[in-house]
This record gives structure tokens, C-alpha cells and sequence, in this order.
């Protein structure tokens, strides 16, 4: 009894911590903006593109060694929880593999699968450490990826290990109990692992398998808390992601709404620009200076990003040298949201501490290095939108800021005047081909 009291009491603490770092993360991502673009229409699109790219894998695939080790520990993480259900059970109840009896013989086939998957899972988190620790792969070691987040990684593949390992010992100790009063039948990895245990008294094996099943368990409770601070979050964050991620072509930008408006207006001069509210509309701030001048969806994408690099990789901009990483855009955003959430929560609103995201974290340079190719978009597995963000900063920095590059402004200008790029008059755009 006093076992499951202990228990029943850690679970509630355990679930209801991490609860309210969900619930913080939720107001947070509130903070945003509305949408330029509806983001729950087409819902059978949405739950077919969840179901592809989030439960399915799908942009994975593009680099099949990562993806296969990744497959094992994404669907090693999904079907243990089953086992993790019956240990949730067992705590609360005080019974012992509380499946079995209803299950018969199939229980032991499927704590067997389970074994192999847990072992399998061992495997991979190895092969993932040694290609970050020893590899060395070039996109985990970028700038942005020093002290905590390279830190992050390294510490979830050893404690994905250590549950893994206390699962398969539990079952190892347990296994070597046989008729002393457990039934457990012989599974398939941890009758292998018994021999450990051989020659043991029966009281030191039920002194292992307890300590076992409460290292595991209670790791459980650990990682659940450590999630919501870690890249690893993205197990969670990757379904409503990729559900309210754009169903529109890549490179399709959103309009600005209040630019819209007066662009309507020119074109009819009749319009009465109140007719709406009756009194002029309050001046709105183009583009994005901070993090709460982004929209939800923008915020949402920087709490799903899994630092996986993908992006950076393949950014024309980064591999050329430049300062630009998509992926530290996203950083840079959560980052930001979680140190004006808490400004916010201890000081209300409208407390300023005189930064922003455009300036502090990120500099005008990384901003104009964007090609606005979308490669990171395309690259990301779960549908993120960097590009989105630096539009944003990239409008604000021009349009408020008036901060353009010679170049670029001689370009707008001509865009302006002559409707293309180049400083010719309309009328005289075919004038080379009459030249042939």
C-alpha cells in the first residue's frame, strides 16, 4: 500500500507539472498574431497531411539511413507505451503485470516484441550519439548548437538508453523468478539477459526488479518534465504542427493586410477609408520587430523545430559562407518567447526591456542573406517555416526601418516604375529581340 501511495503521488505531480508547462507553452504561442491565412480549413487535407508527415515519416525518407534509425526509435517510443500503461496500472493497483492473465500466451509475444524494440531502440540511440560525438556530422556542429542544445541531444539518447536497458533488467531479474511468485514465460531478449542474474537469492533478483521497475517508471516521470524544455518536445508539437501547417504552394507569400487596404483604396477613390469603423483605423506596425508582432502559427513552428539541421544544410545562403541558418532563426524566436513570456508574466503586458528579436538575436544580415529559395521549408520533416519568419523581419526592417541596401531600393524603384526589375521603360522591354 505504501508503494502505491508513493506512486499515485509521484504520477500526479509528474502529470500535472508537465501539464502546466504545456498549458504556459500554449499562452505562449497565444501571444501571436492572427493568421494572413486560414490555417484550419480543407480539414480532411489537414488530417491527411498529420497522418502522412507526422505519424507517417514521410520527408524523412529523404535521407534513409537517419530515417531508418529514427523509425525505430519513433515507433520503439509509441508501442512501449503500451507496456508503460500496464506499469501505470501495476503502480496504482499494487498487481503485477496486470495484462497477463486476460492475454494468455499472446502477452508474452507481445513483451517480447516490445523487448525487441526496446533493444533496437538501444541501437540506434547509440548509432545517433556516435554520429553527433564522434562523426561529427557537419550540421551538428554549427554555431548555434553549443552548450545546452548540443548538450539537449546527448542527454535524451542516454536516458532513452537507460529506460530502455532498466525495462529489459526488470524483465532479466524477473525472468529468474520463475515459481517463486511470478509467471512471466520466457521473453525474448531478457532470458538472455537472465544469466546476469544466475546463481542470485530469490530476495537480492526481488530487490533488482523493483529497483528496475522504479528506475524506469521514474525516468519516465523525468523525461516527461524534461520534454517541454528540450528540442525534444517536437514528439508532441510535430501532429498540430503539421496539421496547421500552410496547404498552399511553397513560395506563395501572404499578403499585408493594411497594405491590401490602401492598395483598394488608390485604385477606387471614391472609397471612404472609415466606412468600416467609423474613425481611422490605428496605425499598424509592417512586419515584425519582436516576437509578438509574428502570428501564432510563426510561434507554434519555433516550439516544433527539433534542431535537427536539416535546413541549414541545405540553405544556399549558409553553405556559401553566410550568417544566415534557418534553424537559428528558429531558435532565436523560442528563445525570445520564453524570456518575453516570463517579462510578461512578472510584469504585465505592456513591460518593455528594450530589445527584440530583430537586433539582438537576429541581425539585419542574416535577414538579407535569404534568398527566399525555400529549401529550408522543404527540407524541414515536419513542415516548418522559417522563410515565413524572416519575411516578416525582412518587411519591418524595411518598411518601418527604411533600411535597404542601395541595390535593392534601385530595384524596388524600377519595379515601381517600369514594372519589372530592370531600368527600361515597358514600352521598350522587347527592344533587344529586335536586335537579333
Amino acid at each position: 500500500m505504501i508503494q502505491q501511495i508513493i506512486f499515485v503521488l509521484l504520477a500526479t505531480a509528474a502529470i500535472a507539472l508537465f501539464g502546466r508547462k504545456v498549458a504556459k507553452i500554449r499562452r505562449n504561442i497565444f501571444l501571436g498574431r492572427p493568421t494572413a491565412t486560414p490555417h484550419s480549413d480543407q480539414k480532411i487535407k489537414r488530417w491527411a497531411q498529420m497522418a502522412r508527415v507526422a505519424l507517417g515519416q514521410s520527408k524523412m525518407t529523404t535521407r534513409p539511413v537517419a530515417a531508418f534509425f529514427h523509425v525505430l526509435i519513433y515507433v520503439g517510443f509509441v508501442l512501449i507505451n503500451v507496456e508503460v500503461a500496464e506499469i501505470f496500472i501495476d503502480g496504482a493497483l499494487g498487481t503485477h503485470r496486470f495484462f497477463a492473465p486476460y492475454l494468455g500466451g499472446f502477452y508474452y509475444v507481445a513483451i517480447s516484441f516490445f523487448e525487441v524494440l526496446a533493444l533496437l531502440v538501444i541501437v540506434a540511440c547509440v548509432v545517433f550519439f556516435w554520429r553527433r560525438n564522434i562523426q561529427k556530422l557537419a550540421r551538428f556542429r554549427s554555431p548555434e548548437l553549443t552548450m545546452f542544445p548540443r548538450t539537449d541531444a546527448n542527454i535524451i539518447l542516454i536516458v532513452e538508453v537507460i529506460l530502455m536497458g532498466a525495462l529489459l533488467l526488470m524483465n532479466a531479474a524477473e525472468a529468474n523468478l520463475q515459481g517463486n511468485g511470478y509467471q512471466t514465460g520466457g521473453f525474448l531478449v531478457s532470458q538472455y539477459m537472465a544469466l546476469v542474474f544466475s546463481g542470485i537469492s530469490p530476495e537480492t533478483l526481488h530487490i533488482v526488479e523493483r529497483a528496475t521497475w522504479w528506475a524506469h517508471i521514474l525516468g519516465i516521470f523525468a523525461f516527461l518534465n524534461y520534454l517541454p524544455y528540450s528540442k525534444h518536445f517536437h514528439i508532441v508539437m510535430a501532429f498540430p504542427n503539421t496539421y496547421y501547417a500552410s496547404l498552399e504552394p511553397l513560395g506563395a507569400l501572404s499578403n499585408m493586410q493594411s497594405v491590401t487596404q490602401e492598395v483598394k483604396l488608390m485604385l477606387d477613390p471614391n472609397a471612404n477609408p472609415y466606412a468600416a469603423t467609423g474613425e481611422a483605423a490605428p496605425a499598424e506596425r509592417f512586419g515584425a520587430k519582436d516576437v509578438l508582432d509574428l502570428s501564432w502559427k510563426n510561434l507554434m513552428d519555433a516550439y516544433s523545430c527539433t534542431e535537427c539541421g536539416r535546413c541549414t544544410s541545405v540553405c544556399p545562403a549558409n553553405i556559401t559562407g553566410k550568417k544566415l541558418s534557418p534553424r537559428k532563426i528558429m531558435m532565436d524566436t523560442r528563445d525570445r518567447l520564453e524570456e518575453v513570456s516570463d517579462l510578461i508574466a512578472k510584469n504585465g503586458k505592456n513591460y518593455s526591456d528594450n530589445k527584440s528579436l530583430l537586433g539582438d538575436y537576429i541581425s539585419t544580415e542574416e535577414i538579407r542573406a535569404c534568398t527566399t529559395c525555400n529549401a529550408c521549408v522543404e527540407a524541414c520533416p515536419i513542415l516548418i517555416n522559417p522563410l515565413d519568419i524572416i519575411i516578416e523581419l525582412r518587411r519591418y526592417n524595411m518598411m518601418e526601418e527604411s533600411n535597404v541596401p542601395s541595390e535593392w531600393a534601385g530595384m524596388f524603384g524600377n519595379i515601381e516604375n517600369n514594372g519589372a526589375p530592370w531600368a527600361f521603360a515597358a514600352a521598350d522591354r522587347q527592344s533587344w529581340a529586335k536586335k537579333g
